[in-house]
């Protein structure tokens, strides 16, 4: 079981508690099972598991910033997430999402793409490129300023720049 700080896991209880219902027939509701992607949409500022991404997921749509280490319980993973969780906004108004990945029996995706030793931080661009990997933890402030020098983010801001004029 992984562990979250509360405002992550918070936000991923209101995220399951608001998914809309499907009604299979008048007696019964099913409730709609979201992706990650559908997750993200509704809420930029979850912490999502790797296990059933894929880096083509995110593709043109967010920059992933995955977070891998052998165990929830380590102490690099564990200050990862909560400087993640302290400023979430700050991410999603770059189209971040977060992504761990604390469990290396399960083999995910991108556990075999990117081949973690350990604790590892991976910022990925838009484009899925390795940008960035990192054997330490990063505060938000760091990871905003190398995401904010990536030529793509760089064009966001020109755009955004221009549509407030």
């Amino acid at each position: 079981m992984t562990l979250f700080p509360t405002r992550a896991v918070l936000a991923l209880t209101a995220a399951v508690l608001t998914t809309p219902f499907a009604a299979a027939d008048d007696a019964v509701q099913t409730p709609l099972v979201l992706g990650p992607v559908e997750q993200w949409q509704a809420d930029p500022t979850v912490i999502l598991e790797a296990v059933d991404v894929t880096l083509d997921d995110f593709r043109w749509l967010a920059r992933p910033v995955v977070v891998f280490a052998d165990t929830p319980n380590d102490p690099r993973f564990q200050t990862q997430i909560e400087l993640l969780a302290a400023r979430m906004e700050d991410l999603a108004e770059r189209d971040v999402v977060v992504l761990t990945d604390t469990d290396p029996e399960a083999f995910s995706s991108l556990r075999e793409q990117l081949r973690p030793r350990g604790f590892m931080l991976v910022v990925l661009g838009k484009d899925g490129g390795v940008k960035l990997r990192k054997p330490v933890p990063w505060d938000v402030r760091e990871l905003s300023r190398s995401i904010d020098k990536m030529p793509l983010r760089e064009q966001e801001i020109r755009d955004r720049r221009a549509l407030n004029q």
